[in-house]
């Protein structure tokens, strides 16, 4: 049984077959549950972008709390201590605010995706110049290590502006600047899920003939400059041309970047979506709350609930948005290294 909340009065409750103890609040707490090693911060949001004072909070008071985007009323509350996780995993197009409090992850493993592509202002309002983002992503390189970070060059749309001569004309201007500061270039093509016909109505699915096109243009292009082309849920149909077709957040990927080899619990490996392979552990983010406003965002909804959230985010608090309620049940998450000591360390060099 949890004592996060000992000394307050508390009294006994039954929630389907296990019992809890609500305290004087009325917050229900439940025995923890073990889950993943794995802290991701940006599957729902860009965390590095938009809120760094409370990413920074969460590190130094050493927990933070997720509702279930499901079912808010359960609440997962996670420990944020390098003992216990041992790996933290950023996907942003803008990470240059968080730089002021990267000593802050020291002692932590990370993994940094940063987004680049070719759009301009019309498809990815919020986002500052690619040249800017593009120094951005050596700096950081430099800082966390090549192994450690990768670049994403997705979603990828066709329409008269963004043809395939000139999306390959801007992979390659992108990929000669970033030679030598990743061996990861991950690539993935729209999908027309319903949130996207909404805020994109004009967005067109690629044709295969243009999947295979861009690919294996892209895979030489990446090659050339030391990259390695990682296709995001897109099946293997690239992989006989140089593709990693693999995933592009895998173990591998993490254990590399961390020079350790880690072993999960397979039944709390999860994946973002069926045809994808990632191990994605547990994400601390929030949708509805990205304020890059990317056309094809998959993240964001309902851009007023965007806009509505921003005035409920303190960056003090334990959630990204809002505060503990009455009624939440909490689940103190049990955690464990996932971290195998008896492997070789250099074989992940």
């Amino acid at each position: 049984m949890s004592r996060i909340f000992h000394g307050l009065a508390l009294v006994p409750i039954k929630i389907d077959i296990i019992f809890a103890m609500r305290n004087k609040d009325n917050y229900a707490i439940i025995p923890s549950r073990r889950d993943g090693m794995i802290i991701n911060t940006g599957q729902r949001t860009d965390i590095p972008a938009f809120y760094p004072e409370w990413l920074a909070n969460r590190l130094k008071e050493g927990f933070v709390c997720v509702r279930n985007p499901y079912n808010p009323v359960q609440v997962s509350r996670y420990r944020l201590s390098p003992e216990v996780v041992d790996v933290i995993g950023f996907c942003s197009k803008n990470p240059a605010p968080f730089f002021k409090y990267l000593d802050l992850l020291e002692g932590y493993g990370q993994f940094w995706y940063v987004t680049i592509t070719c759009y301009d202002k019309d498809i990815e309002p919020g986002v500052p110049e690619k040249s800017q983002v593009l120094e951005d992503f050596k700096y950081l390189s430099k800082k966390v290590g090549i192994n450690s970070i990768g670049w994403r060059y997705d979603p990828i749309f066709i329409d008269d502006k963004y043809t395939v001569e000139y999306h390959l004309q801007s992979f390659e201007k992108m990929a000669e600047a970033l030679d030598g500061y990743t061996k990861i270039a991950v690539i993935s093509f729209i999908d027309i899920y319903e949130k996207v016909k909404r805020n994109f109505p004009e967005a067109k699915a690629v044709s295969a003939e243009d999947k295979l096109y861009l690919g294996r243009k892209m895979i030489e292009i990446a090659r050339a400059h030391g990259m390695v082309v990682r296709p995001c849920a897109e099946g293997d149909f690239l992989e006989k041309y140089g593709a990693d077709c693999s995933g592009c957040m895998t173990l591998p990927v993490y254990e590399k970047a961390i020079g350790k080899h880690l072993v999960p619990q397979k039944s709390k490996v999860k994946s973002a979506r069926e045809d994808c392979s990632c191990y994605l552990g547990a994400d601390i983010g929030t949708y509805d709350t990205c304020r890059h406003f990317c056309r094809y965002c998959y993240a964001n909804n309902d851009l007023i609930q965007v806009k509505n959230n921003q005035l409920l985010h303190n960056p003090k608090s334990p959630f990204l948005i809002g505060d503990y309620r009455q009624d939440d049940i909490i689940h103190d998450v049990e955690q464990k290294s996932w971290v195998d000591n008896q492997m070789d360390i250099f074989q992940f060099l």
